[in-house]
């Protein structure tokens, strides 16, 4: 496994995090999923509009084959292992502001939820697996997610697996990343393309 190097005031779940392809099969139970998706509730957002949804499959349930079949195939291929599946909707109208204009951070908030959410479930002994290879269009038909809403990601949570469970050419990438180094990122003042 690859060692990740941070910051040492860094805080560790952080590091930890990441996001396997490998999972065991096990279905994740109602009661942890909604725990973890708590903590994804406690993301801040703009007036506290809290403009996220998650809708929700456990392996195996009614929903199962229903979720999985809206992934692009390639997901489908490692995603059938986990323990649920999300979809996370942001609302694009949630506002609070005077003006009644439309949110404009509905994404925004929404990213700060999934990022809760995989925290949480990192805590917990779980993995949470984001992706955006959906199968768009389809998945907003068959989820009946409205105009006024915008499908943001999947997530797939579970119990990491041996990954001799993946296809070949993924066994090798099933472990921690690395991240770009901080001035890579931060810039002063205007931004300047890198």
């Amino acid at each position: 496994m690859t060692e990740r190097d941070a910051h040492e005031k860094i805080v560790p779940l952080i590091v930890e995090r990441w996001s396997p392809r490998s999972f065991d099969e096990t279905a994740l139970p109602l009661e942890d999923l909604k725990v973890i998706v708590e903590a994804a509730g406690w993301a801040p957002s703009a007036f506290n509009a809290q403009p996220w949804s998650f809708l929700y499959a456990l392996h195996g349930d009614e929903n199962w084959a229903r979720f999985l079949d809206l992934l692009v195939p390639f997901n489908q291929g490692w995603a059938d292992a986990a323990g649920a599946l999300l979809f996370i909707v942001s609302d694009r109208g949630t506002t609070k502001s005077k003006d009644g204009s439309p949110s404009h951070s509905h994404s925004f908030d929404a990213g700060a939820a999934w990022a809760n959410l995989a925290l949480q479930a990192t805590a917990m002994g779980y993995h949470a697996h984001g992706m955006t290879g959906i199968e768009f269009g389809k998945a907003e038909k068959a989820l009946a997610i409205p105009d006024t809403h915008r499908l943001e990601a999947a997530v797939a949570i579970g119990r990491r697996a041996d990954p001799q469970r993946l296809p070949e050419d993924l066994r090798e990438k099933e472990q921690p990343s690395g991240r770009k180094p901080v001035d890579a990122i931060l810039q002063p003042g205007s931004f300047s393309p890198g």
